[in-house]
Order: C-alpha cells, then sequence, then structure tokens
C-alpha cells in the first residue's frame, strides 16, 4: 500500500500537531532571551514528530472503533490505506527522530517529550473506553508542550514551566469536554467515556464551568510577580482577563442552552484563547522589556 502526504498528514493529524507545536513555540519565544533559529528549528519538527507519533499509535489502537464513528470514518486506517504494520513503523520512526530531535535542545525536554508519548499512548487511549478520568490523564500529556518550549530554551524545569504546564493543563477540560459534547453519540458508538458525567446535563457543563474559571486564575498568576521570570503587565493582564472572560460566557451559554451549537461555540472560543493569551504572553514579554 502507498502512503500519499494526504494519508501522512491525516495518520499524524496535521491541524492537530501543528497547534501544539505552536504551543511549544510560544514556551520558547516566553522563555527566550534571544532567538536560535536552529533550536527552532529542532523544537518543530521534534514536537511534530512526537505529536505525530502519539496519534499514529492512537489511530493504529483505535482503527476498529474509528470504523464506527462519522467523524473519523475516513482516517487512513479505517479506509485500509495503510496497513497496521506500515502505521507501527511509522509510529516507531516518528518517535525515534522526535527524541533524537528534541535530545539535541537538551536532555530534559527529550525525556518530557518520550514521557508525553507514553501517557498519551499507554494510559490515555485505552482509558477512554473505561472512564471518564481519561480525560485527566490525557490532559496531563497535553499540558507537556506549552512547558516544553520554556525547558528546551532553559534546560531546566521550574515554576516558570510549572505554571505554562497548569494553564494548559486546566484548559484542556472545557476544550475537550465541549468537544465531547459535540460528539457524544459518535463517541458512544465507539464506547468512549469522554463527559464528566456521561451525559450533557448540567452537572458536565457545571464542571466545564469551574475549569474554565480555573483556567482564568492561573493565566493571570504572572501579574502576581510570584512566578519567577514569568511575569505579565497590568495591560497584558486586562487583555488576558478579557479572553477569559470571553470563553465564560460561552460556558455559561452552554448550561443554560445544553445544545451541539452552544457547545461548539465554547470549543471554538477555548481555541481562541489559549492561542490569544499565548501571544498576548510573547507581546507582553517583549513589549514590556
Amino acid at each position: 500500500m502507498k502512503l500519499t502526504f494526504f494519508d501522512f498528514f491525516q495518520l499524524t493529524k496535521m491541524r492537530l500537531a501543528l497547534s501544539v507545536v505552536f504551543s511549544s513555540l510560544a514556551g520558547y519565544l516566553i522563555a527566550a532571551e534571544s532567538i536560535n533559529f536552529k533550536s527552532i528549528s529542532l523544537l518543530f519538527f521534534g514536537g511534530y514528530f512526537m505529536v505525530g507519533a502519539s496519534n499514529t499509535f492512537n489511530q493504529l489502537i483505535e482503527k476498529d472503533k474509528d470504523s464506527l464513528m462519522e467523524r473519523t470514518l475516513s482516517r487512513p486506517l479505517p479506509q485500509k490505506k495503510i496497513n497496521s504494520l506500515q502505521a507501527l513503523i511509522i509510529g516507531f520512526l516518528l518517535s525515534i527522530f522526535g527524541v533524537i530531535f528534541l535530545y539535541f535542545l537538551n536532555f530534559k525536554t527529550a525525556v518530557f517529550g518520550a514521557i508525553s508519548i507514553f501517557l498519551y499512548v499507554i494510559l490515555y487511549t485505552p482509558l477512554k473506553r473505561i472512564t471518564p478520568l481519561s480525560v485527566f490523564i490525557g490532559a496531563i500529556p497535553g499540558a507537556i508542550p506549552y512547558m516544553l518550549g520554556w525547558v528546551a530554551y532553559t534546560g531546566s524545569f521550574g515554576i516558570e514551566p510549572g505554571v505554562l504546564f497548569l494553564l494548559q493543563f486546566f484548559w484542556q477540560f472545557p476544550h475537550f469536554w465541549a468537544l465531547a459534547w459535540i460528539f457524544d453519540d459518535d463517541y458512544k458508538k465507539a464506547g468512549f467515556k469522554m463527559l464528566p458525567t456521561g451525559k450533557k446535563d448540567k452537572a458536565s457543563a457545571f464542571l466545564i464551568i469551574f475549569y474554565s474559571i480555573w483556567t482564568i486564575i492561573i493565566s493571570l498568576l504572572p501579574m502576581t510577580k510570584y512566578t519567577g521570570k514569568l511575569n505579565l503587565s497590568f495591560v497584558g493582564g486586562f487583555f488576558v482577563l478579557l479572553c477569559g472572560i470571553s470563553m465564560l460566557i460561552f460556558a455559561f451559554n452552554l448550561m443554560k442552552n445544553k445544545t451541539k451549537i452552544a457547545a461548539k461555540n465554547l470549543m471554538y472560543s477555548s481555541i481562541f484563547y489559549l492561542t490569544s493569551i499565548q501571544l498576548i504572553y510573547i507581546l507582553d514579554k517583549y513589549l514590556s522589556n
């Protein structure tokens, strides 16, 4: 079977992978005192390979489940455009090259990258069929990329990458529960347990609001000046708060209406929120100096 570029991009979930890489690059730029384009290139390709490997292994494990869901039916494995052995080889090659590229940055970056693959593939993927708590496990590898950029530049883990990790960790709950709300019927066909209560009810919506609030609080922590070299000015904090309030409004709207459209609006607002926060942090760092 011949693998096309389109099949490869589907297998590695290119759009998702690039958004994750953007988080890593944002973390790097927030930490950086000077820009090293070789390091940025290593982080870009190493990050893409690691995320691509995770997604490839995930699709390999879930190929039978993907054939049951409308949103995943067109993926290369369910469509038999590639076979399981090819996917396995691609996953291993991406993992190896990803670790090598990140190792050229520093050892800790490579270790965190390898941990993210392990948690995503070995724990999160199988747990999706067992318990909604899988989202908590999945949020750990999902939160690593943002802090990975900081570690890639500094070679150390401290309060700064810890805050970046917590920000993206808590953000994932409103984002992925909104996604689970939208595709609840599809997930149920495959036996995946994604919503916190298993239902599109007020309790699930409340938890989305709860974690949205915590996400906003954590995003404002750099204003306190207790977060090491990770700082945020009053003006930057104002714009961060505006973005947070915007996302929170959509979260309350979901609790009120409990519709797929409301969930879709929240999902898009959460993406806008995270991207905006990352850009605000970067701009605030360089404009405040």
